[in-house]
């Protein structure tokens, strides 16, 4: 028994030995306020990362021998300020790293890599008290600190003959965490749970260990019974908050960033704060406040410089979770806001928040130009996304040849369930019967079930998180001749009114004229244009025909005489060429003539972008 007290004695001396002077030779000594540890290891609460244990590292056993003990102050994560008076007795302590040796339970098995030097150790056998008093917690601007939490743990092992007792003045001792030991299932007995004194009495063994907290209390009074291998360190319980963004579906622009934060709720500068980067969807490295004081926090979200949208393009929803069970803290499920009160703390609160960013439907219609180019050098194109008869984004192009300026409509914010159309008319000298149409869309969402329209002017009704851009093609025919035909009509004169607001009635005179056009770029073959048009039973045309030709701005390059190129025919059916048309009107106006035959000769000049064209009018009578 001598001999394993011997052995045990030597190597829990020499572990923290040999660790401090690993450490003064590898870094400079730096004062700590309070720190957190920097993993849970196996056996510590699952709320590890709400202890903020107090480096003593600047402890000294003289000054806290004296009379007005020792002063320490710290200033916790949250800026609160905290202080009290430290007085020992008994054997010297020193100020020592964690874990205090091997065979430690916390520093081992929980609450691993806590920095600086967290922990009163004994230097020498006997009874050693340890006062903590005149605890008091000053909060930063605008936060209150009705109630804390005063953390005291074993920090050794408690063996055979050895004891540890906490007494508080605050609220009774709950037990927070039963710290493992290295090996087996062996811990202290233990005493005053749920009262303001506190014990553990040390077994043979290997032990594991105790951490309790008191509520605020002003002061904590340790006494340690050892054989010069006992320690005790003691914390702030705090509660921790954090903040990140993810997005869902897409980006309604690659650069959109966002920025969310930590912060009072009277406004101000932030206490913690995050922004997204790169492409990708997140969660983004969170913001997170650990805090012991009752600080009044809002939670928000904005878009961050450089970003493309207004957060007004984004349906921004918060959703928070705690991982201390039995809380009463109030959190958010999927609320729609980017700015939220959240209100303050309790102790313990382990509270995780997302900020999600869902994009509306986006919509954006693009323009290019196929093999070859324009048909045409001032062919310009006006690209439309409409909601019904209603035009939402548009842009005409610009640029020549292949060249395509002006390219894609304005991104539209849509509204998710309403139906949207992708369109376009020409512009400039561009006429659509040129081109073949070709629509090819894509949808930023990956997981969308949007279905995307595959045809000019198809429909989309897209959804919550769509970033959709469509692609209209335009590629220019093969060079032939497109001929147009418009055929228009006025009244001239009646029998009653004579030209007077002349009336539609029997015997009226109407003036009809036909508009014809080349709008393809190749010309038309020598005399070989051909025009037939089939009168309605209602007009009779004869020799009062009175035939007049004329040229449009550009010109066809065709000529007309009215002897040798105007026909007639009376077949039932349509003549297929100007010779078939061979019946001569017996009257002024022949009811017996059914069409009438045109062949002007020449070669009708192709269209370099405005169209030529003539026009013949001719009278007929009403029946």
């Amino acid at each position: 028994m001598v001999v394993r007290r011997l052995l045990r004695t030597a190597a829990r001396r020499l572990v923290p030995l040999l660790a401090l002077l690993i450490a003064a030779w590898a870094f400079p000594a730096q004062a700590q306020n309070c720190a957190i540890a920097t993993s849970r290891g196996s056996t510590a609460p699952a709320d590890w990362q709400t202890y903020c244990w107090l480096d003593l590292s600047s402890y000294s056993d003289a000054a806290a021998r004296t009379t007005a003990g020792q002063s320490f102050s710290y200033t916790l994560p949250d800026g609160t300020t905290m202080t009290f008076r430290l007085r020992v007795s008994g054997p010297a302590l020193s100020a020592a790293s964690a874990p205090s040796w091997s065979g430690a339970a916390v520093g081992n098995t929980a609450f691993l890599g806590i920095a600086g030097r967290p922990i009163l150790y004994q230097g020498a056998a006997g009874t050693s008290t340890i006062t903590i008093s005149n605890i008091a917690l000053t909060p930063p601007a605008g936060g209150t600190v009705t109630s804390y939490m005063f953390v005291a743990a074993d920090a050794e092992s408690t063996n055979q003959g050895e004891s540890l007792r906490f007494q508080t003045n605050g609220g009774a001792w709950t037990i927070l965490g039963q710290i493992g030991p290295i090996s087996g299932s062996t811990y202290p007995t233990i005493s005053g749970t749920g009262t303001t004194t506190f014990t553990e009495t040390g077994v043979a063994g290997t032990v594991g260990a105790y951490i309790v907290g008191s509520t605020t209390p002003t002061q904590v009074v340790t006494t340690m019974v050892g054989g010069g291998l006992q320690g005790a360190m003691f914390a702030v319980r705090f509660a921790s908050i954090t903040l990140t963004t993810q997005i869902s579906g897409a980006r309604a622009a690659p650069a959109d960033q966002f920025t969310f934060a930590i912060g009072p709720s009277s406004g101000g500068a932030p206490y913690a704060s995050g922004t997204s980067s790169g492409t990708g969807l997140g969660p983004f490295n969170a913001a997170s406040l650990p805090t012991s004081a009752a600080l009044p926090l809002r939670l928000t979200q904005s878009m961050a410089s450089g970003s493309t949208n207004p957060l007004s393009s984004y349906r921004s929803s918060l959703s928070c979770t705690n991982a201390t069970a039995g809380s009463a803290t109030v959190l958010p499920t999927d609320l729609v806001t980017s700015s939220y009160n959240f209100g303050t703390l309790q102790f313990g609160d382990r509270v995780a928040c997302t900020f999600t960013q869902t994009p509306f439907p986006h919509l954006t219609l693009t323009k290019a130009l196929g093999s070859g180019g324009r048909q045409f050098a001032g062919d310009q194109f006006t690209l439309e996304i409409r909601e019904g008869a209603v035009v939402r984004s548009t842009t005409t192009t610009t640029g020549t040849g292949s060249t395509v300026g002006n390219a894609a409509t304005p991104q539209y914010r849509g509204d998710a369930g309403l139906s949207y159309t992708f369109a376009e008319r020409p512009a400039g000298t561009a006429l659509l019967t040129q081109y073949s149409a070709a629509l090819a869309c894509s949808n930023a969402n990956a997981g969308s079930s949007t279905a995307l329209p595959t045809s000019v002017g198809g429909s989309v009704t897209p959804q919550m998180g769509d970033v959709i851009v469509c692609t209209l093609t335009n590629t220019r025919r093969a060079l032939n001749a497109a001929l147009r035909a418009l055929k228009t009509s006025a009244i001239a004169s009646d029998p009653i009114r004579a030209t007077t607001d002349p009336l539609a009635i029997p015997g009226a005179i109407v003036r009809y004229t036909i508009q014809v056009a080349n709008e393809g770029p190749a010309a038309v073959d020598a005399d070989t244009v051909f025009i037939v048009d089939t009168l309605p039973t209602s007009l009779a045309v004869g020799s009062a025909a009175a035939p007049a030709f004329v040229n449009a701005s550009p010109s066809s390059g065709l000529t007309f005489n009215p002897a040798t190129d105007l026909r007639f025919s009376n077949a039932v059916t349509p003549p297929t060429s100007f010779a078939a048309c061979t019946y001569s009107p017996a009257s002024a106006y022949d009811p017996q003539v059914k069409h009438i035959c045109l062949n002007p000769k020449g070669i009708f000049a192709g269209s370099t972008g405005v169209p030529p064209g003539f026009s013949v009018a001719f009278d007929a009578q009403v029946r």
